[in-house]
């Protein structure tokens, strides 16, 4: 199964590596080149300068920002690829993008499966990420060669956008987890508690989660280097936002994690930090 990967960031890269890892990898593009081009000289692969280079392909993942970036890829790519080929798409998008993808691919026969994935930048190196795919069952399971390559879990959610529908249920959790986390760590420091005995004490309870296991001692040492960073939680709680408000529910959670990160991305110039950064603005006052 002859596999390209599109995007090489600090999810996409592990990724392809662990696709070459199992004997798959043909070609590897970037939107920066020399990304693309350093990687395909460490795996022995093509670097690729246009969807052309995929061509040969029998399926092509994504893994890239934003919803104007998988539409493009997805355009250039329903032009080269033969019919029977697959395109999976690992970023997090809009239901409405993964729809539209999946319909350009469809006229010219190519497969589509909408997959984002959680598990962060940990997981990806480690090969053991949660894959949430929409699309058609048997597309799905032709293609699950490439995800054993680097998940734990593989869903089939429903149809096509429900990848992204639950990728949007997941975000808004770990939004959430993420304000309890940073807001009840900063109250634990003003309250004079010490953190090597009060982490352990709250991941051995009904307060234990991933974000307190592998973010707690690094957020109270001030040490934010980035495992999911704050620009993209913010990209990622604004499709949020805009799919829950057509529902019709009541969106508080969102609302504030999104305020929040609006203000560490905006105000204080930390879109570059991961998100438990999130503390410099519970300890605010």
């Amino acid at each position: 199964m002859k596999t390209g990967f599109i995007g090489l960031g600090a999810m996409g890269a592990p990724m392809a590596r662990h696709v070459h890892s199992r004997g798959l990898l043909t070609a590897v593009g970037s939107r920066t080149q020399d990304r693309a081009d350093a990687l395909a000289a460490e795996l022995g692969v093509r670097a690729a300068r246009s969807a052309q280079n995929f061509a040969d392909c029998d399926v092509v993942a994504l893994c890239v920002p934003l919803d104007a970036d998988v539409l493009e890829n997805v355009a250039g790519l329903a032009d080269v690829l033969r019919p029977g080929s697959v395109v999976i798409d690992h970023s997090t998008v809009s239901v409405d993008t993964a729809r539209r993808a999946a319909a350009m691919c469809a006229e010219h026969g190519i497969g589509f499966v909408d997959a984002p994935v959680s598990g962060g930048v940990e997981g990806a190196r480690n090969g053991r990420l949660s894959v949430m795919a929409g699309g058609d069952e048997a597309v799905l399971e032709k293609v699950r060669p490439v995800f054993d390559c680097y998940a734990a879990r593989i869903s089939h959610m429903g149809d096509t956008g429900a990848g992204q529908a639950t990728k949007a249920v997941n975000q808004v959790l770990v939004a959430g987890i993420n304000e309890a986390v940073c807001e009840g760590l900063a109250l634990g420091e003003k309250l004079g508690l010490d953190a090597t005995r009060l982490l352990p004490t709250l991941m051995a309870g009904a307060a234990a989660n991933w974000f307190l296991d592998k973010r707690g001692a690094t957020m109270l040492r001030d040490e934010f280097a980035p495992g999911f960073k704050n620009a993209h939680m913010l990209k990622d709680l604004r499709i949020v936002q805009a799919m829950a408000q057509s529902t019709g529910i009541r969106t508080t959670v969102i609302d504030q994690a999104l305020a929040d990160y609006a203000e560490l991305v905006q105000e204080r110039g930390l879109g570059e930090a991961d998100t438990s950064a999130l503390i410099a603005l519970k300890r605010a006052r």
